[in-house]
This record gives C-alpha cells, sequence and structure tokens, in this order.
C-alpha cells in the first residue's frame, strides 16, 4: 500500500526544490529524514515536513509500519506564477516572476525481496 502527501502552492521554484527531492528519492524514510536534515538549502525543512506527513498518513490512515517505509516517488510540479514589476530607468519596467510549485511524496512499505 502507498501512503501520500502534497504541498501545493509552496513558495520556491520547483527548479530549486527539484535539486533536494533528488537527493532523497528511493532511499529509506529515516535515512531520507538525516539526508534532509543536513542539507543547508531552505527548501529542505519544507520537504522534510511534507516526508512527515506522509509518514504520518502511513501510520494513522494506512497503518503501514513505519520502519519499513521508503521513498517511492517524490516530484515537483510547477504551480502557479506570480508576475510583478520592477522599475528602470527612463520610465521602463522588467517583470520579476515569483514561481511556486506543488511536492508529492509517495512513501511504500518495502518488501522482503527489496
Amino acid at each position: 500500500m502507498e501512503a501520500k502527501a502534497v504541498l501545493k502552492y509552496a513558495s520556491v521554484s520547483p527548479q530549486k526544490a527539484r535539486l533536494v527531492v533528488d537527493l532523497i528519492r528511493g532511499k529509506m524514510v529515516d535515512e531520507a529524514l538525516a539526508t534532509l536534515d543536513l542539507n543547508t538549502k531552505a527548501v529542505s525543512k519544507v520537504i522534510s515536513t511534507i516526508v512527515q506527513s506522509a509518514v504520518a498518513n502511513a501510520e494513522n490512515t494506512k497503518e503501514l509500519d513505519i520502519d519499513k517505509l521508503y521513498v517511492k516517488r517524490v516530484f515537483v510540479d510547477a504551480g502557479p506564477t506570480q508576475k510583478r514589476m520592477r522599475p528602470r530607468a527612463m520610465g521602463r519596467g522588467n517583470q520579476i516572476l515569483k514561481r511556486s510549485s506543488h511536492i508529492t511524496v509517495v512513501l511504500e512499505e518495502q518488501q522482503k525481496g527489496r
């Protein structure tokens, strides 16, 4: 069985978030949380919270053994982009793009053969 947690509209660009989620894909949950705790990027705290939420979902709703969980799938999709203007010289303006992302974590219980 799978347990899933989704965070929508995270205020981090998908490119930056994908750098961190690539570190935990396929790892056991305790190893993934340790990797996220040692990572210096700011989005690693957000992703750590999502992984802990998925573990809680697995324990409470799916009744899975949390010691056997591993990160089956984790991916980052682009969310809506907020467009802002910044004044520049001679009456011009530059556009600033404030990107957001949707982060999804899927955990699964490890089988005996794995």
